[in-house]
């Protein structure tokens, strides 16, 4: 399975949506909205802020590893 490091992020609060480059072996647990600033974090039960607002997985995550 090839990992996907592109990802699509939509801020909940403004709809903004920017695509960004994930890193390959790390979570990222803040994104600042470029539109409204919003500090972005994970949703419960997700790790980052690409497994709850982007349109790909983090890569941890895509190759069923324990996440950060």
């Amino acid at each position: 399975m090839e990992i996907q490091l592109n990802s699509v992020i939509t801020c909940p609060n403004c709809g903004h949506k920017k695509e960004e480059i994930m890193p390959a072996d790390a979570c990222q647990y803040f994104y600042e909205c470029e539109n409204c600033k919003s500090i972005l974090k994970p949703k419960q039960g997700d790790c980052c802020v690409f497994c709850s607002y982007g349109t790909v997985k983090c890569p941890p995550v895509q190759q069923n590893k324990k996440c950060c």
